[in-house]
């Protein structure tokens, strides 16, 4: 009995965590198998789970949850950071400032911080819930990623705004890390993966310093950064940096193992739901037929069709891979019609704060009790 009764406890405090990452800006849907509260498991222990739901997506100090929590603020104190180090919230650590710790969504979030962490039995948990967790059209309202083209293929694009440009983007910053990619870390790990470089994946600022702290990534300069795009291009993966106009983060894709990408492919018009100002552009006359954008391309927007490259527009996201080796400039990027642009954030905080209130969280009104909240907690646990 007492065994069943722990079990039961156990399980609440489960489907509670569940229920408090789907009330975050990404979402964490139930389904009718358990899938979801099955990798949460794997993922926190039942302490740990019964934790994280008194965090917020406000930075708050370890006492401040404590109090919330009404737990012993020392034994808070060492469990936000394991979880830290799990990759299971965030946290940020500045000299002569208390850590600060907040809640993080599973994805872009949780997900991506497994990295190093993964085996066989989540990694099939995760491949089972990624049609589920991954729904497309609710992707199409706020994406988290955007796609800008490869630097190559700019001289053959009209008009291109300072965001647009992966140069522009990581001068923004001061602090740069570079870590292995997670979805192609995962797909090899199960025998599935590409041959694609993996050490690609960009962070910035805290995020870097994130990175850097749990030993997932290392700081590197701008310089190495922008080899890094350059690498990009020569791989032929797409770079997809933060939804918004200061970047977050640049990761750098395949259609094969990425999760976004891979999501993205099964719909018929890829074109209708990524975040892109651009579309590729193809003139007939001037293929020659030599067939390197068929392999290029990471949406299958291109075939061969009668000897000569055909290209479907549905399909196209715009990322210039097809157009940076066109040997006959037969592929160029052209910039969509104005009312098709994306409408972006200034930076990340803000999309999220709009893919929340596009699934019905984190209207005006709750914003607001969320800091009044965190502020009354602040004083009184003082």
């Amino acid at each position: 009995m007492i065994t069943r009764v722990n079990e039961e406890a156990h399980h609440a405090v489960y489907v509670r965590l569940r229920d408090h990452l789907d009330g975050l800006p990404g979402g964490y849907p139930a389904t009718e198998s358990g899938i979801e509260l099955r990798i949460l498991r794997r993922l926190f222990t039942p302490a740990e789970a019964g934790l994280a739901p008194h965090l917020t997506l406000l930075p708050e100090e370890s006492r401040v949850i404590a109090h919330r929590a009404g737990l012993p603020v020392e034994e808070t104190a060492r469990k936000l950071e394991t979880m830290a180090e799990k990759g299971l919230i965030f946290s940020i650590h500045r000299q002569g400032h208390a850590p600060q710790y907040q809640a993080s969504q599973f994805a872009i979030g949780i997900w991506e911080w497994q990295l190093n962490k993964m085996d066989e039995g989540f990694i099939r948990d995760m491949e089972e819930y990624w049609p589920t967790f991954f729904d497309l059209d609710a992707w199409a309202k706020v994406p988290q990623v955007r796609t800008i083209p490869v630097n190559e293929s700019l001289d053959y694009a009209p008009e291109v705004m300072s965001y647009e440009q992966a140069e522009t983007l990581i001068g923004q910053h001061d602090r740069i890390a570079v870590a292995p990619c997670v979805c192609r870390q995962e797909q090899t790990l199960i025998g599935q993966g590409c041959d694609k470089p993996q050490e690609t994946c960009l962070s910035f600022d805290g995020g870097a310093d994130y990175y850097v702290r749990y030993r997932m990534g290392r700081y590197i300069s701008r310089e190495e950064a922008m080899d890094i795009i350059h690498l990009a291009n020569e791989a032929g993966l797409v770079l997809q940096p933060s939804n918004s106009k200061k970047a977050s983060f640049i990761c750098a894709c395949c259609g094969c193992c990425c999760g976004v990408l891979r999501n993205i492919k099964r719909h018929p018009q890829p074109a209708t739901i990524v975040s892109t100002s651009f579309i590729a552009a193809f003139d007939e006359a001037t293929c020659v037929g030599c067939g390197i954008c068929i392999d290029r391309c990471q949406m299958e927007a291109l075939e061969m069709v009668d000897g000569k490259a055909s290209l479907n527009l549905d399909r196209c996201i715009g990322c210039g891979l097809c157009v940076s080796t066109c040997p006959t400039h037969a592929l160029t990027l052209e910039r969509k019609p104005n009312q098709e642009h994306p409408r972006l954030a200034p930076d990340m905080a803000r999309t999220m704060i709009r893919l929340g209130q596009s699934r019905g969280y984190l209207k005006p009104v709750e914003l607001v009790k969320m800091v009044v909240r965190s502020q009354a907690d602040r004083l009184l646990s003082k």
